[in-house]
C-alpha cells in the first residue's frame, strides 16, 4: 500500500486530470494526502470529495515544508511524492516499485521528458514538448487544452508507456526526475525528512541520498527507473503564478549547504 502526498495550490483543471489518471493508472491500494497551500479555486473541496486526506494551510508554503507535513499524515511504507501537475502511466506505481526491488533502491523517480536514457533523446523530446505545449496554451490551459496537448505528444499514450515498460524493463540510470519520487520509509529513516531550508529539494534528495552512499554506504543514490515514464506538464499551470511562500525567509541555495565536493556529486545526476 502507497501514501501518495501532492502539494496544490489552485490549478483545479489540472488537479482533475492528476487524479483522473491516478485512480484509472494506479494498481496498489493507496491513500491520497493533499496538502492545499491557501487554493481559492475549490481545489480542496474538490480532492476532499474524491477521499483525499486534506491538510489546508492558511499560506502558501514550499515544497519540502509541505512534503513532511504529507508524512507526517502518512500511513504506509511506500511513499510517492507526486506533483498534481503530473499524468502517471498504467501500473505506475507497480513498474516503479519492483525496479526499485529488484536494483535495492530506497529512493527512485519516474523518467519523462525531463530526462530518458540518453541525452538526445531528452533533447528531441523536450523540443517536441515545447512546441506542443507553446501551440496549445495559445489557446488556454483548461482541461480541454491540457489533454489536447497530451494527445498530440504521445498520439497512443498507453501503447507508448507499454513499449517503454518493455523496452526498458528494471533499467535504471542515475539521477531523479523529481515530479515523481518514491521512497520507503526505511530510506526515510536513513537519510531523514526533507530539508524545509531548501529551495531547490530535489536536488538536496539526490545529494543526501549521494552523500551518504558514499560516507556511510548503506543506501544507494537516487535512480530513475527507466521503465515507469511520467508525464509532467513542466511549469505550464505556473502561468497564472503563485502568492510568495509563507515560509520564504527560511529558504537557502544548495551552495549555502553543501560543500564543493558534495557539489560535483551532482553532475552525474543531471548529464
Amino acid at each position: 500500500m502507497i501514501s501518495i502526498i501532492t502539494a496544490v495550490h489552485n490549478q483545479l483543471p489540472m488537479n482533475k486530470l492528476f487524479v483522473q489518471h491516478l485512480q484509472q493508472a494506479t494498481r496498489n491500494r493507496y491513500e491520497l494526502i493533499v496538502i492545499d497551500n491557501a487554493s481559492i479555486d475549490g481545489s480542496a473541496d474538490f480532492f476532499e470529495s474524491v477521499g483525499a486526506t486534506v491538510i489546508r494551510n492558511p499560506a502558501n508554503y514550499s515544497y519540502p515544508h509541505s512534503q513532511n507535513q504529507g508524512i507526517a499524515k502518512a500511513k504506509y511504507d511506500w511513499l510517492a511524492f507526486l506533483n498534481n501537475d503530473i499524468l502517471v502511466s498504467p501500473g505506475w506505481d507497480e513498474v516503479l516499485i519492483n525496479t526499485m526491488l529488484l536494483n535495492d533502491l530506497g529512493v527512485a523517480t519516474s523518467c519523462g521528458v525531463e530526462r530518458l536514457e540518453a541525452p538526445e533523446i531528452t533533447r528531441n523530446f523536450k523540443r517536441r514538448w515545447k512546441l506542443i505545449r507553446g501551440a496549445v496554451s495559445l489557446i488556454g490551459t483548461q482541461q480541454r487544452q491540457l489533454k489536447l496537448m497530451h494527445r498530440l505528444m504521445y498520439t497512443d499514450w498507453k501503447g507508448f508507456c507499454s513499449r517503454r515498460n518493455v523496452q526498458f524493463q528494471g533499467q535504471i540510470l542515475k539521477g531523479f526526475v523529481g515530479n515523481t519520487v518514491m521512497i520507503q520509509r526505511a530510506a526515510l529513516e536513513k537519510i531523514g525528512l526533507w530539508d524545509e531550508r531548501m529551495q531547490g529539494a530535489d536536488f538536496d534528495l539526490y545529494l543526501r541520498t549521494a552523500v551518504r552512499a558514499r560516507d556511510v554506504g548503506d543506501i544507494k543514490p537516487v535512480h530513475i527507473a527507466l521503465d515507469c515514464f511520467v508525464h509532467h506538464y513542466i511549469r505550464l499551470t505556473l502561468k497564472g503564478g503563485y502568492p510568495p511562500f509563507a515560509d520564504r525567509d527560511n529558504l537557502i541555495n544548495l551552495d549555502s549547504k553543501w560543500l564543493p565536493n558534495d557539489l560535483a556529486l551532482l553532475k552525474e545526476a543531471v548529464e
